[in-house]
């Protein structure tokens, strides 16, 4: 199996990332921590023997993969001579899979259809205690909490998808910026400096309304400094190759700032000028959808479609589904139906949102070109 194999579909599956770790004699490294509602071991990896101790989570939301294959691109790195700093000052450990069943299944929620972001005080479920237990007897210096975002979220007001989004959750319903909170901040500031060079406009902030049972809000109020990353939608890159490579630089830049004791010299002003995410985008417009009699076109009827992600056996199939309350909303990709001839005919009801074979209709796009 190569690297490049685990670009080739949303789903990591714990069969998938295990014959991966494997072939990079990777897996014999691994601890169990404990099991999963379905038994599926729970693994954690440690890296380094630096006095600084990270804790790094990822797919507590097991549809949300991407941040997983960056988080085993960065222990791959941290092998290279490139990382010796890294690993002399820091000691990584690292949980890439913490909800193995909702992997599998491709599912946020764990088997018990419990969503484990919302589990830090009822630790209701085997995979939240798990994660509690680590933290307790590891007493990280600093957590990373590893997770994903749909295509739904812009970088502010803008048309620009949220590549990457972060937050230094608040540790108190008055949003206090805490020791703890500051130092997350300025680890965001430092990646989103190295980000705009690359995606620029394309960082989104994610709102800091307190909740004691997210685990990064909980984690913050023990005042451990957390940064909750999300890999969001770079355009057309519905496997999300680019944004992984986005997660994994931003990894090493904010492991780079704690190992060399940078910290300290970063102003936490430039986290509050990211745009706060919005949720406001569609995956694709169909516009111009039919043409008046006089053969004008008429640019007013158009249509909003968002991809529902369903899995089928080991791939995840992108369906097109009629979006049917469109108002305030955008599509990332907008497509005049009149520039295809197979299109050419579409007539668009106002009244009525039901379009006969809707799948067949966008696949006479050859949508596929996009995912």
């Amino acid at each position: 199996m190569k690297k490049s194999d685990l670009d080739q579909s949303r789903l990591l599956s714990p069969a998938t990332l295990n014959n991966f770790l494997k072939e990079y004699a990777l897996f014999d490294s691994l601890n169990i921590l404990g099991t999963s509602v379905e038994n599926r071991p729970i693994y954690s990896y440690s890296v380094g023997d630096g006095s600084k101790k990270i804790l790094m989570w990822s797919q507590m939301h097991g549809n949300e993969s991407t941040t997983t294959k960056a988080l085993v691109d960065f222990w791959l790195y941290l092998k290279t001579p490139e990382a010796k700093q890294l690993r002399e000052s820091c000691t990584f450990l690292m949980i890439p899979q913490l909800n193995p069943d909702g992997s599998d299944a491709y599912t946020r929620v764990n088997a018990n259809g419990v969503d484990l972001n919302r589990d830090a005080i009822d630790l209701s479920q085997p995979e939240s205690r798990v994660l509690r237990d680590v933290y307790e007897q590891f007493k990280p210096d600093y957590c990373f909490n590893l997770h994903g975002q749909r295509t739904i979220f812009a970088a502010g007001d803008t048309s620009i998808p949220a590549t990457v989004s972060f937050l230094a959750p608040a540790a108190d319903h008055d949003r206090t910026i805490t020791t703890a909170r500051e130092l997350a901040m300025k680890l965001i500031v430092i990646a989103n400096i190295n980000l705009q060079a690359h995606i620029t406009g394309a960082v989104g902030r994610y709102d800091d309304g307190f909740n004691i049972n997210c685990v990064g809000d909980y984690f913050t109020a023990q005042n451990t400094p957390t940064v909750l990353f999300e890999a969001g939608h770079y355009p057309l890159d519905y496997k999300r190759v680019k944004t992984r490579k986005h997660i994994f630089n931003s990894l090493v830049v904010m492991a780079d700032t704690i190992a060399s004791n940078t910290i300290e010299t970063i102003e936490t002003a430039p986290y509050f000028e990211i745009p706060e995410n919005k949720n406001h985008l569609r995956d694709i417009e169909l516009y111009n959808l039919k043409k008046s009699p006089d053969g004008l076109s008429v640019f007013d009827n158009c249509m909003l479609i968002q991809f529902k992600e369903v899995k089928n056996g080991n791939d995840i199939d992108f369906i097109p589904e009629i979006v049917t309350e469109s108002k305030g909303l955008a599509g990332m990709q907008r497509i005049n139906a009149q520039e295809h001839k197979n299109l050419m005919n579409l007539y668009f009801d106002a009244d009525n949102y039901e379009i006969e074979n809707l799948t067949k209709t966008i696949s006479l796009l050859s949508l596929h070109q996009f995912v």
